[in-house]
């Protein structure tokens, strides 16, 4: 589990961005109206508010910035000594100092302030105490702008860091520059480092992970290490001794035997010798890559003499009995990173030694017995010599085997490839599983397209059922047709009914001529009603005749069409029967307007509600000169 997380630092902001928000989240969340006319209390209480809500605001930013931050004391000593590395614990330290003393001073101006409201005997007095409340708080904000910079370049900075568990099982890769160490975590794990054939090309502390025996490894790739005084080390190396020193991991110590690095055996033994205090109690595995370009039997015998001497140093540092390693296996390994040749190993090696005393090191714990005396571990102890074979029934073998024999195994399209001649040759019919009436028809070539149409839009299984019914609907239709052609000719009918025939035509068609004029002259002919009807065609006695010669009774008719006549005569005038009612129609419609009127409404049906309060006139809080809104 990793145990700090960096990434999860808020964005410091800059001096400028920091009164900005503050201020602004002030006018948002706290009144903003007040007038002159108030009681001295509540103007008074009006600014106090303003001024504590904006030092609490303050207040509550600064600690969290000052919170997120770790703190070099209560953290691991290899993330406390990294980060003095790379920032300088003394900087580190004055910045977070400072931003807690601009807390605190803006804590003691809120309060003096404060006092000072409760004695403000003016609107005028207690806006400008108010002003300079909040101008002093902004002034210390300024003072630590440059603090706040610098701790947001360390919060970028510290982002980008690793994710580096002290704690778990950890596997550090160290030596000169250029000898192989990144090309092997890129082997081993998924990490991506970037390789070049030049020193120096890693400048940072980068990570893999790796498993062995269903655990995780943690493998960490250090930048290169020069064999010069402590001194005049840059950070870089600094970053490489810092784990070193802090992290209990299995250390390989890589050498270039082929010299292709750019520097000698004497060179990296010399290096060895002079980091060699780090190595103790850690498994210490010397590495001799490229092999590929100069195996280690190849070397001169100074050279062998000095890797013999590492070997040794590296024994020493063996967590064993009395202080003395075990044995000597799995201490000097070969392995060519370009050839992948004994990386495998070199990885199992390390993984082996650094389980190994892990798990001495919890045998030695306190804990140990602590654990061992809640189990209680039993072995059975034989009672006799007599062997004792699994018994299984002769019929349950019957069956397994008659199983076996009734099962056969389906071939699948791999076999039938197989046997029929191999890939490129067999080719898998598609058509095989079809379901039809005929096994002989999954074979027949259909066409898909014919003459430019699709052949299955076409294809209709109840096609003759449906040809039926078409058949038998198209013969009823004729019948009918045949039946409406029918005409009376008149011969079956008596006298008087052919004279009422022939009347009935003759009005047929006159209706039809009157209505053929009618509709050629509709569009210039105008309506006109019908008490203006000039022809006369319309009148109550020639409706009186046509139902006097049909032999129907006229009276009630005519009486009704009289009696509708007069009820829809209309008096001469305005529409009013008298000036009376003309006045109390006019004072009804003008008291019926008179709240419309008041409300400034157009008509009845005018819903419109106006803007109380523009927001042009209401809105933000500007002195002459000011035009910016906050």
């Amino acid at each position: 589990m990793v145990q700090y997380n960096f990434k999860k630092i808020t964005v410091v902001p800059t001096g400028k961005v920091f009164i900005d928000i503050i201020l602004s989240r002030t006018q948002r969340q706290t009144p903003t109206v007040v007038h002159k006319g108030y009681a001295i209390n509540r103007l008074r209480q009006f600014y106090m508010r303003k001024v504590k809500y904006t030092q609490t605001n303050f207040y509550e930013k600064l600690s969290a910035i000052i919170d997120e931050f770790p703190r070099l004391d209560d953290i691991h000593p290899f993330y406390g000594d990294l980060l003095h590395v790379l920032y300088n614990k003394d900087h580190y330290k004055l910045a977070l100092g400072q931003i807690n003393t601009a807390r605190n001073l803006i804590s003691k101006i809120a309060k003096d302030y404060v006092r000072l409201l409760k004695y403000g005997d003016s609107l005028y007095r207690c806006k400008c105490l108010k002003v300079a409340a909040l101008g002093r708080m902004c002034t210390v904000i300024k003072r630590i702008g440059p603090s706040l910079a610098y701790l947001e370049q360390i919060r970028q900075h510290m982002a980008r860091l690793p994710s580096i568990d002290p704690n778990t099982r950890t596997i550090l890769i160290c030596g000169y520059p250029n000898v192989g160490k990144s090309s092997f975590i890129n082997k081993i794990t998924r990490a991506d480092v970037d390789v070049q054939p030049y020193a120096f090309t890693t400048k940072s502390l980068f990570v893999g992970h790796t498993d062995y025996k269903n655990r995780t490894y943690q493998v960490i790739d250090t930048p290169g290490i020069l064999d010069r005084p402590f001194e005049d080390r840059n950070i870089i190396e600094m970053c490489s001794i810092t784990a070193l020193a802090h992290l209990r991991a299995a250390v390989l110590f890589f050498l270039d035997v082929s010299g292709s690095c750019g520097y000698t055996i004497a060179q990296q033994a010399a290096l060895f010798h002079s980091i060699k205090s780090l190595f103790m109690n850690k498994p210490l595995v010397i590495v001799c890559n490229k092999t590929d370009l100069q195996p280690l039997d190849g070397i001169s015998e100074e050279d062998k003499k000095l890797v013999m001497e590492m070997k040794a140093e590296a024994l020493k540092t063996v967590l064993g009995q009395g202080g003395e390693a075990a044995n000597d296996e799995g201490v000097l390994l070969t392995m060519s990173t370009l050839t992948e040749e004994g990386v495998i190993a070199v990885k199992y090696a390390a993984c082996k030694r650094l389980l190994d005393q892990r798990v001495e090191i919890k045998m030695k714990s306190k804990k140990l017995n602590d654990c061992l005396n809640r189990f209680h571990v039993a072995l059975p102890k034989p009672r006799d010599q007599k062997e004792r074979p699994a018994c299984i029934p002769q019929a349950v073998l019957e069956a397994r085997v008659k199983q076996a024999s009734e099962t056969e195994k389906r071939k699948t399209e791999r076999d039938l490839e197989n046997e029929n001649g191999g890939a490129g040759v067999y080719s898998a019919s598609l058509k095989k599983h079809y379901i039809l009436a005929n096994d002989e028809w999954k074979e027949d070539i259909l066409p898909e397209i014919l003459d430019g149409h699709n052949v299955y839009d076409y294809i209709d299984p109840d096609i003759l059922q449906r040809l039926e019914e078409l058949k038998r609907d198209e013969g009823l239709r004729q019948a009918e047709d045949a039946d409406d052609d029918f005409e009376m000719d008149g011969q079956e009918l008596t006298p008087d009914e052919q004279k009422a025939l022939a009347a009935i035509r003759k009005k047929k068609s006159l209706l039809i001529q009157q209505h053929r004029i009618k509709k050629s002259t509709a569009e210039s002919r105008p309506i006109v009603p019908r008490k203006f009807d000039k022809e006369r065609e319309f009148t109550s006695e020639r409706m009186g005749r046509q139902l006097s010669k049909l032999g129907i009774d006229p009276s009630l008719a005519i009486e009704r069409v009289r009696s509708r006549s007069l009820s829809k005569r209309v008096t001469p005038g305005d529409g009013f029967k008298d000036s009376t009612q003309k006045g109390s129609a006019l004072k009804i419609a003008k008291k019926s307007t008179k709240k419309r009127n008041k409300n400034a409404r157009r008509g009845e049906a005018d819903r419109v509600i106006p803007t109380l309060k523009p927001k042009h006139l209401y809105s933000g809080k500007r002195s002459s000169g000011k035009t910016d809104r906050r």
